[in-house]
């Protein structure tokens, strides 16, 4: 399981014109799903992201998690974080798990962050979709369980 998480000061997800999810501070998580993942594996990702310490305190040190400032989040389901681009120019996705495990497995992510008191909004799984942030700081993290 791999995300990218970006601090934010607003989010925004569009599909065909219309807007289906829309945050203001919190985090934007693109989140992939590869072979061998499970519900074991989100549940310690969704800790760890919930707790992360990457918005600043009082004295502008990265210490309050998303669970701290009282942030929501926006959910994007991502399958091209799991592009192998070793050999030629066109990525192989082959690594990202098939819709039928990867769709629910997001679906239980998204409300193992909402049982945290994440107010969570999503895109939707599988459709052509623009994100649309303003990156605070920009802080941009990288995790893979």
């Amino acid at each position: 399981m791999r995300a990218i998480i970006q601090r934010v000061n607003f989010g925004q997800v569009t599909i065909a014109g219309k807007t289906v999810a829309d945050i203001q501070t919190g985090m934007v998580i693109l989140l992939g799903i590869g072979h061998g993942d499970d519900q074991a594996k989100a549940s310690q990702m969704v800790k760890k992201i919930a707790q992360l310490r990457i918005f600043e305190d009082e004295n502008e040190k990265m210490n309050l998690s998303l669970l701290d400032i009282k942030g929501s989040a926006i959910v994007v389901s991502q399958f091209t974080l799991y592009a192998d681009t070793r050999k030629g120019n066109r990525p192989s996705f082959t690594d990202a798990a098939p819709p039928d495990l990867a769709s629910p497995l997001v679906d239980y992510f998204v409300d193992e962050l909402r049982k945290l008191g994440v107010p969570v909004q999503t895109g939707e799984f599988g459709a052509h979709m623009y994100v649309h942030l303003q990156n605070d700081g920009p802080v941009t993290i990288s995790l893979e369980m």
